[in-house]
This record gives structure tokens, sequence and C-alpha cells, in this order.
């Protein structure tokens, strides 16, 4: 199932961020991963899911083949 980070995006990008286990709820973000990590063990969660944040969204058309 697709999921929607636009929000995320408007407000982080260029930036990690610690996601929920729902995949939406941002726990906390930084400009790097042990800032991240640190601030998602002080609210609870130790194992966030890690997102580095585009800066600048390109689309992607077509596939890779080597």
């Amino acid at each position: 199932m697709a999921v929607n980070w636009t929000h995320i995006y408007d407000k982080y990008k260029g930036l990690w961020v610690g996601l929920a286990d729902d995949e939406v709820t941002v726990v906390a973000s930084g400009k790097t991963v042990e800032e991240v990590m640190d601030k998602s063990k002080k609210k609870g969660l130790n194992l966030p899911i890690l997102f580095k944040v585009p800066t600048k969204i390109i689309p992607f058309i077509g596939s890779f083949n080597l």
C-alpha cells in the first residue's frame, strides 16, 4: 500500500526524520541520524523508521537495467 509523505516533504526537506511504526507519524527530525535516534529514544521509540527527506522532488519514469 502506498504511503503519502508529501506533508513530510513540505516541513522536513533536507532533514532526517524518524517515523513511528505507522510510517506516517514523525517522532523526531534532525540534520544527522544520530540526532534523530537520540530524540526518538527520549520519546520512547528505540527503533524508528529512518528516512532522509530529499531537498528536491525529481520525478522518475522508466526503469534501470544492467
